[in-house]
């Protein structure tokens, strides 16, 4: 594997990139939980990314993305997001440290109190975002204020681009090939850890919402030839049958990206793997599971999940060990995606983490 690793990594080179978070960020076993459920129990923490203490997973996405729009000779960026969205401030974060505007348009999935701005949103006003509020109309459900608000920011950029200003778009979530490059080499860097602690990675879980992560994570493990762990994605939101053939194209377009041999390819049915039984009862809306998730991941190890994305997806994966999914002894990863902030935003989206 290591071959198919160095060899990837030269296939990476080829895309334009900038620097901006810290590499590699920690990977180590949580001897407490391991202790606990009787598996071996590891967390990469891209909690830490950096570029600021507010950092996250998509930092791996956005050095590709702002070096592709830095290689275009861009000026503005644009992005999307709920109005608490993660990706939304590390892409603002990410602009100022390179110099370029950033414009986002935030759906109001939870409607933010103009009076007491918080979490992301907060950091988004800081470091001075040109901010969308998109609110939902009357019977609109979310998808549909989320293409309302994409074609409201294609037609702004259409107007910058006619004064002479060049714009790039970041989908969601920095789910485009692009992006999703990132993971490959997020998934290489994990697993030279894993190896350089004598661990053979069976499992790795994460939360999964516009799915880029997913599909770069994918994406590496097909380019190296591992195929034996198994990536394990919790859903934060509602998907339907189209999600996983979504995610493998996605993936098998990175690869394409990247110049990958053509027979190496993600398929939909033997590869993705997503569960549908932790999200519930929306997007940006706690359960009790995450909540507990969240309380014992606390109180066991002093670190925190986020009531959107990690808590959920910490929720499923100890439900899978505890319920006997993943056998006793194995050896667990957890991809800790960040995103606490969500600890100080509204009340509808915190839910209750203070209980006994």
């Amino acid at each position: 594997m290591n071959k198919r690793m160095e060899q990837a990594k030269k296939l990476m080179e080829k895309l334009p990139r900038v620097t901006l978070g810290f590499f590699p960020t920690p990977f180590y076993k949580l001897e407490r939980i391991s202790e606990e459920l009787g598996v071996n129990f590891y967390i990469k923490r891209d909690d830490f990314s950096g570029m600021s203490l507010f950092g996250g997973n998509k930092i791996r996405k956005l050095e590709y993305l702002l070096g592709d729009a830095e290689a275009r000779g861009c000026e503005y960026v644009f992005t999307f997001g709920a109005t608490q969205s993660n990706h939304a401030m590390q892409t603002v974060s990410a602009c100022r440290k390179r110099g370029l505007k950033p414009v986002i348009y935030l759906t109001a999935v939870v409607k933010p109190d103009p009076e007491d701005t918080r979490s992301n949103l907060l950091l988004d006003k800081i470091m001075g975002a040109e901010v969308h509020v998109v609110e939902l109309f009357e019977n609109e459900t979310e998808d549909e204020a989320d293409e309302r608000a994409l074609a409201m920011a294609r037609e702004q950029m259409k107007q910058l681009e006619a004064e002479g200003h060049k714009c790039y778009e970041v989908p969601m979530g920095g789910a485009s090939a692009v992006g999703s490059a990132g993971f490959i080499g997020g998934y290489i860097e994990m697993m030279e850890q894993a190896q350089a602690l004598g661990v053979t990675v069976d499992y790795v879980y994460h939360a999964t919402g516009t799915g880029g992560t997913m599909a770069g994570l994918q994406a590496g493990r097909k380019l190296i030839g591992d195929d034996h762990t198994q990536i394990i994605s919790i859903n934060v939101s509602g998907k339907d049958e189209n999600y996983p053939p979504k995610i493998a194209a996605l993936a098998n377009e990175t690869l394409a990206l990247i110049g990958a041999d053509p027979s190496i390819k993600v398929d939909a049915a033997a590869d993705i793997h997503t569960d549908l039984g932790y999200y519930h009862p929306g997007y940006e809306m706690p359960n009790e599971g995450s909540s507990e998730a969240i309380r014992y991941l606390a109180r066991t190890e002093g670190l925190l999940a986020d009531p959107v994305y990690t808590g959920k997806g910490m929720y499923g994966m100890l439900d899978h060990i505890r319920s006997g999914k993943i056998p006793a002894g194995s050896n667990v990863v957890f991809w800790h995606t960040g995103g606490a902030t969500a600890l100080f935003a509204e009340k509808e989206i915190l839910g209750d983490l203070t209980a006994k």
